[in-house]
C-alpha cells in the first residue's frame, strides 16, 4: 500500500501483519458506531460486545451471506430448542450446553451438505467465526429466560442489522486506506464517546415511541 503510515511500518517490521493492524484499528471505530446507534438512535441489540464480535465474525467468514446464514441458523435453533427443552425444566448451564451441542451438530451437517452440493465457500468457512456465531446462543438464551422469545428475537435481529452495517464499514476500502495512512484518526473516537456518554436527550426511537405524548406538550 502506498504512503503507508510509519506506525504501520513499525508494526510490520516487528512481525505484525498489516491486515491485523487495520482490523485492530477498526475496533474503536465499530465500538463507537455501536455506541452511537444505542445512545442516539436507540437500537439496543445484545449490548456492545456481541454485535462487535459478530461484525468481525461476518468479515472472517469471507462472504456476508455465509455469515448471515450461520447467524440465522443459530437463532432458529435457539428458538426451537427452548420449546424442546422446556418440559425438562433444566438449569441454565446444562440447557446452554445442550443448545451448543445441537447447534454444533446442525452446523456441521449443514457444512457437509453444502460441500456435497459443491458450495465449497460455505463449507470452507474457518472455525473461529463459526465458534463466535455458535456462542451467540448463550446471550440469546439469557435474554429468552429474562425477557421472553419476542424480545430475544428482536434483539437478535437488531444485533444482526448492526453487524451487517459494521461489516460494510470494516470492508470499506476508503476507510481501510485511511487507517493505513492516518491511523491516528482513531483518537477522535475518544471525544465522540465522551459526548455520547454525557447524552441526556431522547433517543430517536423514543421520539417515535412517545410521539403522541410529545404532540400534546
Amino acid at each position: 500500500m502506498e504512503n503507508i503510515s510509519p506506525l504501520l511500518d513499525f508494526f510490520k517490521v516487528h512481525g505484525v501483519p498489516e491486515s491485523t493492524v487495520i482490523m485492530i484499528l477498526m475496533l474503536p471505530i465499530i465500538a463507537t458506531f455501536i455506541a452511537f446507534l444505542r445512545q442516539i438512535i436507540g437500537i439496543k441489540a445484545f449490548g456492545i460486545y456481541t454485535p462487535l464480535i459478530i461484525t468481525f465474525a461476518l468479515v472472517a467468514t469471507g462472504k456476508l451471506r455465509y455469515g448471515i446464514a450461520i447467524f440465522l441458523m443459530v437463532i432458529l435453533i435457539g428458538l426451537l430448542m427452548r420449546f424442546v427443552l422446556k418440559p425438562f425444566r433444566l438449569l441454565y448451564l446444562p440447557r446452554v450446553a445442550i443448545m451448543l451441542s445441537v447447534i454444533a451438530i446442525v452446523i456441521l451437517a449443514m457444512l457437509t451438505f453444502m460441500g456435497n452440493m459443491k458450495r465449497t465457500g460455505l463449507a470452507g468457512v474457518e472455525i473461529f467465526p463459526l465458534l463466535i456465531m455458535i456462542t451467540l446462543v448463550e446471550k440469546f438464551v439469557a435474554v429468552q429466560i429474562e425477557k421472553g422469545n419476542k424480545t430475544a428475537t428482536l434483539l437478535a435481529f437488531e444485533t444482526l442489522l448492526i453487524s451487517i452495517i459494521g461489516y460494510y464499514i470494516v470492508t470499506w476500502p476508503f476507510l481501510k486506506h485511511l487507517l493505513a495512512t492516518q491511523p491516528w484518526i482513531i483518537i477522535f473516537t475518544l471525544p465522540i464517546n465522551i459526548f455520547l456518554g454525557k447524552w441526556t436527550g431522547l433517543r430517536i426511537s423514543e421520539y417515535f415511541r412517545f410521539r403522541q405524548i410529545i404532540k400534546k406538550m
